[in-house]
């Protein structure tokens, strides 16, 4: 009875919750063997660790592969900025040299021209300058004839 008595202190149960399920004289032999009374939790089996180390290294993985692939994104958008901007550069330089390319074929087709003059001597400069006095002609003054004027004829519809 004395053993009830601290039983029942201990736990703050009735006798009745305490035999739920087990037989009596299990839970009394597990009661007057223990040295500490609280709440101890329960060991894990080894199962059970087992589960809970594998799912902590793959979790380790994944947040490792999660950085890695946000580090090679950034590197991946980086290098397509650069590539865009280098072909933006590209595609000026290239409307540039087209332009340029056009005004050096023009000076060549003069330069070839003027060699060309050069060689043929065809612009001789005049040995002896002539001076001409001016003629009078009489020439007819135009006469302004008044046409009449048609009416504007208006297209109807289309």
């Amino acid at each position: 009875m004395y053993n009830s008595r601290i039983r029942n202190r201990n736990t703050n149960r009735p006798n009745q919750e305490l035999n739920i399920g087990y037989s009596s004289d299990a839970i009394n032999n597990q009661k007057n063997n223990q040295v500490i009374s609280g709440y101890f939790p329960k060991q894990n089996s080894v199962k059970a660790m087992a589960i809970k180390k594998v799912n902590n290294t793959l979790c380790g993985l994944l947040i490792c592969a999660i950085l890695i692939s946000a580090i090679s994104y950034y590197f991946v958008v980086s290098s397509e900025i650069q590539l865009n901007e280098c072909s933006r550069k590209t595609t000026l330089l290239n409307v540039e040299n087209s332009e340029l390319q056009n005004k050096l074929d023009k000076l060549k087709s003069f330069n070839n021209v003027d060699l060309t003059m050069q060689k043929n001597n065809l612009l001789k400069r005049p040995e002896k300058v002539i001076d001409v006095t001016a003629v009078q002609t009489n020439t007819p003054k135009k006469t302004l004839t008044n046409k009449a004027v048609k009416p504007k004829a208006w297209a109807i519809g289309y």
